[in-house]
């Protein structure tokens, strides 16, 4: 009997293989540096401002005369914010931060919501993290709230144009 003592290199490897991960980095939002997707910039660029200037409005309801200083921060907190985001929207689509001044056009600052990041890393850092579930049903429910809202700004006001023609009929 013999016994072979040397190796077939025609055996499948026994180790324990996987495909090496890609690295994602961190979402930073009070950063100009990084990445940030499509998805979370849409919600949170509509509703970080939002939660921004209602706190302003509850503190100037709270301080009185103070009151217009705290809007005014609050406005300053807004831009400023908007900004830093646009800038790392930017940098998801591999363009330099002064892209962000588009911001500043009209409708034209709606390219910030459609064009696609980069596909894995790119020279602004690496890939965005995967969007959590909250970030999902925020940008599926704003275009529902805008919707409704247009909607109710026309109908409002002609079903009480039609209750005032009622009443004027009787």
């Amino acid at each position: 009997m013999t016994t072979m003592t040397t190796r077939n290199p025609y055996v499948a490897p026994r180790a324990a293989v996987a495909d090496a991960s890609e690295e994602v980095q961190p979402v930073r939002i009070f950063s100009v540096s990084g990445r940030i997707g499509r998805a979370r910039y849409i919600v949170y660029t509509i509703l970080l401002p939002l939660l921004i200037m209602m706190l302003a409005g509850a503190a100037s309801a709270a301080l009185g005369p103070l009151g217009i200083a705290v809007i005014a921060a609050g406005w300053v907190a807004m831009i400023v914010l908007s900004i830093m985001l646009t800038i790392q929207r930017s940098h998801d689509f591999n363009m330099s931060g002064w892209f962000a001044l588009l911001w500043l056009v009209p409708l034209a600052n709606l390219a910030f919501w459609f064009i696609p990041g980069t596909d894995g890393a790119n020279r602004f850092g690496g890939k965005t993290p995967p969007n959590s579930v909250g970030v999902l049903i925020g940008v599926w429910l704003l275009p529902i709230l805008f919707v409704g809202g247009i909607l109710a700004a026309v109908s409002i006001p002609a079903y009480q144009d039609y209750v005032k023609r009622a009443e004027q009929r009787r």
